[in-house]
């Protein structure tokens, strides 16, 4: 039986790992996290002068840099100057040279999301009428090529390095402390140490040209590293890499001085327990339960740096609630490394832990608890973020992110499904109590039938050369007594006798040396023996334990999980790389009311504004407009439009606006306008002093306690 575990083995690891690159390499090129909202001029506008700048509003804040934003007139030459500027908010915008012509200009885009992911697109704008002919520009992300996939597979490999690292050792601490022993458990531990050290000092090295240019040479411009790390990303990966020379330190602790320690309160430990103790192997004492302790506490304030360094510049740290998502986050990954991670330790304790380190049923159950524990806050932590990323149930089908949640949830739901079976088959193995007492007794004496049999040999050996001895000197003597004269005196036979003790006398030294040189042999062998029956006596152990039907459906229920987890991973890397549902229906409904808005030239008026919002309560999602006519100096009207995600008018408790000119430190000027109908206010007579770069910021209430801020700028005079 055994000899046909490994090749089925890695058939399954073979076919577990192709379906994880099928979903690494099939995903979609990494979605935009930060999504263009709206525009000024508006995408496809016609507007009747030039404008003097273009400005661009995303739905979280951006990096940008000097080429970031680039306008391109009707034959392609550039026509904006200078770097893009924040003026407010989400908002960024860049000046165009004087004195364009009439044409179709074309803008283009490419920066980083704050959550660190690149967003790239372009879009026209016409200036009297659409020329004939229009500049294409590709919107293809620095993402989509070589460089893009090499960074998606860094990540992954860094998920997975984590999750080994912090759940190994999480399963020695907690679940088998022998482990710390055990040379393959070793391995894996350091093997995730290893993975996620190589994995974030290639996405440090990538990260440049992933934001930018997207090239293979890019890969080693020190000045594109040198900008990385003055990024929240580039020292978050630095941050991590700091972390992980103090993992390596840890490592070298558990394997060290805690393995050694295990080594000498373990067998104790395992006498003493009578199947009602569970305390992971924690009874060695004062000094083993502080080291164990002080591991305990070390290893988990080190692993959650680690899960903040993804937390901090990733989805937590952008829109809703960010300052409880990210902590949330963090209680996530660590779940996730201890449920997935251990599960990889414990697999590979099942299949090449050595016969005299046996994973035992206790071990199995106690992390069967962890994992429970767990999977418990992995659903609690998980239904928070769906929520914070969805906003709705119908997100979960219209969205690709709600899209990949199903799939996740889906193996998740799996794995929990395989566990249960793991737990029947560790509540039937064979290593049950009486069994494990016989087993211990067994192991206990076969050493003493071994020492045994080889004294035994030893006193048969040295009784058959003192009976030899015995017989060469009968025989001397007796060959002494044949060359004796007859008639000699009786005199002479006690000189006989002296001659015969003299020649005894001088051959013993040689037979003392014979028998010396005979038992160093003797001992020889014997050790030989030893060593083979105890070779022996282990391989036989090991054949009962492999043979046990329980103890193998528990190696192939474990194996199924860490095959699912392995997906399962896949799945969680292209999740993070996608946008998340309330950012792409927000893009949507922006888009679906410029066009409705220009379909009923709703905005007519000289600035129209359009800006998202949700107040994170029910019904709290929407879209507001704002048209400001003639939007000059002095007098102005002003109409506020406020519709649902569906683009239909929606009626809300409250609506607010105030107008800011930061440069001339002027307001913010309030304005109250009245309710005309469903979904529209309007006020009339609103004095905007002067010309300049007006912030416009509206409050929207959707409940006695539910409501919201958005602003943009609109360019007055």
């Amino acid at each position: 039986m055994t000899q046909t575990i490994a090749p089925r083995v890695r058939t399954l690891v073979l076919l577990i790992l192709a379906v994880a690159g099928a979903l690494l390499a099939g995903a979609a090129p990494v979605s935009a996290h930060a999504a263009l909202t709206g525009s000024d001029p508006a995408q496809g506008a016609v507007v009747d002068t030039a404008p003097s700048q273009v400005s661009l509003t995303f739905s979280e804040p951006i990096a940008v840099g000097d080429d970031s934003v680039r306008v391109l007139d009707p034959k392609g030459e550039r026509v904006d100057k200078g770097a893009p500027a924040n003026p407010s908010g989400t908002t960024y915008s860049v000046r165009l040279v004087s004195g364009l012509p009439d044409g179709t200009y074309t803008v283009a885009y490419q920066v980083v999301s704050a959550d660190s992911h690149p967003v790239a697109g372009a879009f026209t704008f016409s200036v009297g009428a659409p020329s004939k002919t229009t500049v294409s520009v590709s919107a293809q992300g620095s993402d989509d090529g070589l460089v893009g996939w090499l960074y998606g597979f860094g990540r992954y490999v860094s998920y997975a390095g984590f999750v080994v690292l912090a759940g190994g050792a999480a399963f020695v601490l907690a679940c088998w402390a022998p482990g710390a022993r055990v040379r393959a458990v070793q391995r894996l531990v350091v093997s995730g140490w290893l993975a996620l050290t190589a994995a974030t000092l290639g996405l440090l090295m990538l990260r440049g040209s992933y934001t930018t240019s997207g090239k293979v040479g890019d890969v080693f411009d020190l000045e594109l590293l040198g900008d990385v790390l003055q990024t929240k990303t580039g020292a978050a990966l630095v941050s991590r890499l700091l972390l992980l020379a103090a993992a390596a330190l840890f490592i070298a602790v558990l394997f060290g001085a805690y393995a050694r320690t295990a080594d000498a309160v373990e067998p104790e430990r395992d006498a003493e327990d009578d199947g009602g103790g569970d305390d992971g192997g924690d009874r060695g004492g004062p000094d083993k339960r502080d080291l164990t302790f002080g591991l305990a506490l070390g290893g988990t304030v080190v692993a959650a740096g680690l899960a903040a360094s993804w937390a901090m510049s990733e989805h937590a740290s952008q829109g809703l609630q960010a300052g409880v998502a990210m902590p949330v986050d963090v209680v996530h990954l660590l779940a996730v490394a201890a449920w997935l991670g251990g599960l990889t330790a414990l697999l590979v304790a099942l299949y090449r832990a050595p016969v005299e380190t046996p994973v035992g049923r206790d071990a199995v159950r106690r992390f069967s608890r962890l994992a429970f524990g767990s999977v418990v806050t992995l659903a609690v932590t998980g239904v928070y973020q769906s929520w914070r990323q969805l906003g709705s149930w119908s997100a979960f089908t219209d969205t690709r992110y709600g899209q990949l949640l199903l799939v996740k949830i889906a193996l998740v739901a799996v794995m929990v499904a395989v566990a249960f079976l793991s737990r029947r088959w560790t509540r039937r193995l064979a290593d049950a109590r009486v069994s494990e007492a016989a087993e211990d007794a067994e192991r206990t004496e076969a050493p003493e039938r071994v020492e045994e049999a080889v004294r035994a040999e030893e006193a048969e050996r040295a009784e058959a050369t003192e009976r030899a001895e015995e017989a060469e000197r009968a025989e001397a003597t007796e060959r002494a007594e044949e060359k004796q004269p007859a008639g000699t005196a009786p005199a002479e036979a006690s000189g006989t006798s002296e001659v015969s003790e003299a020649s005894m006398a001088i051959e013993a030294p040689k037979a003392s040396g014979a028998e010396k040189a005979e038992a160093g042999q003797d001992s020889v062998r014997a050790a030989q023996l030893a060593r083979q029956r105890a070779a022996a006596e282990a391989a036989r152990r090991k054949r009962l334990r492999d043979a046990d039907p329980n103890r193998f459906g528990l190696r192939r229920s474990v194996l199924a999980e860490a095959g699912v987890a392995v997906v399962l991973l896949a799945v969680t890397t292209v999740l993070t790389q996608t946008e998340p549902g309330r950012t792409e229906r927000d893009a949507r409904a922006a888009a679906a009311t410029s066009s409705s808005a220009s379909a009923t030239g709703q905005g007519s008026g000289a600035v129209s504004l359009t800006m998202p919002f949700d107040t994170g309560g029910k019904n709290g999602k929407g879209v507001v407009s704002i048209d400001l006519d003639p939007a000059q100096a002095g007098d102005n009207a002003l109409h506020v439009y406020v519709e649902g995600p569906d683009g239909t008018p929606v009626d809300v408790p409250e609506v607010k606006i105030a107008l800011t000119l930061a440069a001339q430190n002027i307001g913010p000027l309030p304005v109250a306008p009245d309710h005309v109908t469903t979904g529209h206010w309007s006020a009339s007579r609103v004095q905007i002093p002067m010309a300049g770069d007006w912030k416009v910021e509206v409050t929207v209430r959707t409940s006695d306690i539910d409501q919201v801020t958005v602003s943009k700028n609109a360019q007055i005079g």
